[in-house]
């Protein structure tokens, strides 16, 4: 299923969460994955601990689930044969804590305690609901989409009023909110929750390991803000000149008298003195 609105690495994303949710949900999978927890089993053990099942029902879901590498049938002898995980199959495990986590948070609370593995049956009969997982990938991108908006990126190929089933659907599971008709459709606080599921699932379905789900660029953690930093001018790089005292004016004298020997740089001779004529000055 391509979703025009979205990126081909999301639509790969939304396509491989679905086919995993697509193994575990059918009736009584998730049970048979539980019970092969351990050590490879016979099928008598198996159809010891599920023994409500019929020999009719047990085969074909353990050929379906071996088919979609969950389970490993391992022919010893021709009268001995045994069923064990695969290494998908034990991974995948991982993943159903989760969702029991989620439905104690976010389900109805019922009339008496539920064993978890129906937690997990009805989670998994919400989550794999028709358009539900693309439904609330796009819900989850892009905060609020009106319906018609909503129907294109699911549904482009199909008439736009197709979208309103599936949404009504979710809006009464409670994983989507709208404020009304005509209003734009968001994912509730339980939509929001699914988060570590979808995020393990998409690790999961990837090959990858499931330790970094918490970063998937849709249902991952919102990055950190930023820790603000206080900035600083570079400093100067002369240092500041010793502080001084300031001077001190000396008491107001009487202005200097200048000579004129003080504007030359070199003494000026003095002026002989001529002898005086006998008998007195010269007329």
């Amino acid at each position: 299923m391509a979703l025009s609105g979205l990126t081909p690495e999301t639509d790969a994303d939304i396509a491989r969460v679905t086919e995993a949710l697509a193994m575990i949900t059918p009736r009584w999978n998730a049970r048979i994955l539980l019970a092969l927890s351990g050590p490879p089993q016979r099928y008598s053990e198996i159809a010891g601990k599920i023994s409500w099942l019929q020999d009719s029902q047990l085969h074909p879901k353990l050929r379906t689930l071996c088919d979609a590498g969950l389970v490993q049938r391992t022919e010893h002898t021709s009268r001995h044969v045994t069923y064990g995980h695969t290494a998908r199959g034990t991974a995948l495990l991982s993943v159903l804590p989760m969702i029991v986590a989620w439905a104690e948070n976010h389900l109805e609370t019922a009339d008496r305690p539920l064993p978890a593995i129906e937690q997990i049956e009805d989670s998994l009969t919400l989550l794999t609901r028709r358009h539900a997982a693309a439904i609330l990938w796009v819900l989850k991108s892009r905060e609020e989409v009106s319906g018609r908006a909503l129907a294109r990126i699911v549904m482009p190929s199909s008439d736009w009023s197709n979208i309103y089933p599936p949404l009504r659907q979710l809006v009464a599971d409670g994983l989507v909110d709208t404020d009304g008709i005509g209003q734009p459709y968001r994912l509730s606080v339980a939509g929001h929750g699914l988060a570590p599921v979808f995020g393990a699932l998409s690790a999961w379905s990837a090959g990858r390991s499931m330790a970094p789900a918490a970063q998937h660029p849709v249902w991952g953690d919102p990055p950190a803000a930023p820790t603000p930093t206080t900035w600083v001018s570079n400093p100067s790089r002369l240092s500041a000149p010793a502080s001084s005292p300031p001077p001190v004016r000396a008491a107001q004298t009487s202005r200097p008298v200048w000579q004129g020997p003080d504007l030359f740089s070199h003494p000026i001779a003095a002026r002989p003195t001529a002898a005086l004529p006998a008998g007195g000055p010269r007329r």
